[in-house]
């Protein structure tokens, strides 16, 4: 019996390119919403910045109220009860910029947006998530929510990222915390079920809070909570370093690392037709 050699073309080895249209087209549909609708755009970048506050607070109280159990079962605990926040983001399609690295690389590669409209939308995406952040931490101070162990593990935690790093450690930790992350979300693509995508995307983060990874949208919400609940330990250059430093490495890790290298594997720049 003769088997016939399998005859392949190089579209077939496109194998994600279902996820790289998928990409596209929210790229489109953002953009259309921070061209025309920018008011919702905002909100939408607002509430990605609260939720990850809110959920920073929970983490600060699970491992606070943990305390004196195994170090590494309360950072478990911690990530997991951090990473209900990407799950909610990405379900809800608010709008995160460290996500946003990812999808907006893809639709520079494939020349479906400016370089001029991206950069742009950045911008916004990270003002709205700062300001998400901002308005927790300043309800959370009419409340008793903030303990004072919380405090002390928020300023602990603050100071590592800030006065105790160095601009290499950040960015290169902020390299892998946004690939961790966008590697999730890329995956979660592929998946049908909600169940499904929340399992991916919670699995990135996971990984990324748990080896203290740098985020610049999650760090700058903790800036944020110290801003309100101890302001004179804050070092702002070293807070400028961290900001400055994370944000490159979170492009790095999620535009260029998994952004820019699934849409080269999964066509070429040309591929897509503009009417």
């Amino acid at each position: 019996m003769q088997i016939e050699k399998p005859v392949k073309t190089v579209e077939d080895t496109y194998t994600s390119s279902e996820n790289i249209a998928d990409i596209l087209n929210q790229v489109a549909t953002k953009e259309v919403t921070a061209d025309k609708e920018l008011g919702r755009f905002m909100l939408k970048s607002i509430i990605s910045g609260f939720l990850l506050a809110i959920m920073a607070v929970f983490m600060l109280a699970v491992k606070t109220q943990f305390a004196g159990s195994n170090p590494g079962l309360i950072n478990i605990l911690g990530a997991i009860a951090f990473s209900i926040a990407l799950i909610m983001i990405v379900l809800t399609k608010a709008e995160l910029l460290t996500s946003n690295f990812m999808f907006f690389t893809v639709g520079l590669y494939y020349k479906t947006i400016s370089l001029g409209k991206v950069i742009k939308i950045f911008l916004l995406c990270f003002l709205g998530n700062i300001i998400g952040g901002f308005i927790l931490f300043g309800m959370m101070t009419g409340t008793k929510i903030m303990t004072p162990e919380m405090i002390a593990a928020l300023t602990k935690t603050v100071t590592a990222k800030t006065i105790e790093s160095t601009w290499l450690g950040i960015m290169i930790k902020g390299i892998f915390a946004n690939f961790f992350i966008n590697i999730g979300i890329f995956i979660a693509l592929q998946c049908k079920e909600a169940l499904a995508k929340a399992f991916f995307i919670g699995l990135g983060v996971v990984i990324f809070v748990f080896m203290a990874y740098e985020h610049v949208v999650y760090n700058a919400g903790l800036f944020a909570g110290m801003m309100f609940y101890n302001y004179d330990a804050l070092s702002w250059i070293d807070v400028l370093k961290n900001i400055v430093f994370a944000f490159i490495g979170n492009y790095i890790g999620g535009g260029i690392f998994v952004g820019l290298v699934y849409a080269y594997l999964n066509g070429r720049r040309n591929d897509i037709v503009r009417s």
